[in-house]
């Protein structure tokens, strides 16, 4: 009988593309070695979880692309495909004046309470 996969919460807190796209490279590459892993944005970081995306116009996502670096849209894919749990924080939403907007499909809206729940005694990255 093996152990359960350990857990990993990513904390987003910043809306700027590099930390948002190492949130999700972080997510990403622990969900894809096996781990349990919940990506929980807050603040400004909840525009990585707009429907549509702002991120993906910054300058940077077609720069990095162009490097043959995976880009926030391949990344988000990824996530949604190999089961990271995205939340964006509903405290989050409200500070920055944007409740009610688009979320993409499969995101939940929740508080912090729920992310610590979803992570138990796993680790917690926090950009």
């Amino acid at each position: 009988m093996s152990a359960p996969p350990k857990r990993l919460g990513v904390l987003l807190e910043s809306g700027g593309h590099a930390r948002a796209h190492y949130a999700l490279v972080v997510a990403a590459g622990a969900a894809a070695l096996g781990r349990d892993v919940t990506l929980f944005a807050t603040n400004l970081g909840c525009l990585l979880f707009a429907e549509p995306c702002p991120l993906l116009e910054d300058a940077r996502e077609p720069a990095i692309v162009a490097r043959g670096v995976a880009g926030i849209a391949t990344l988000l894919a990824a996530c949604g495909e190999i089961g990271v749990r995205r939340i964006a924080c509903e405290a989050g939403l409200k500070a920055e004046g944007l409740a009610g907007m688009p979320l993409a499909p499969g995101v939940e809206v929740a508080g912090i309470a729920t992310f610590l729940d979803a992570v138990g005694d796993g680790q917690i990255v926090t950009l």
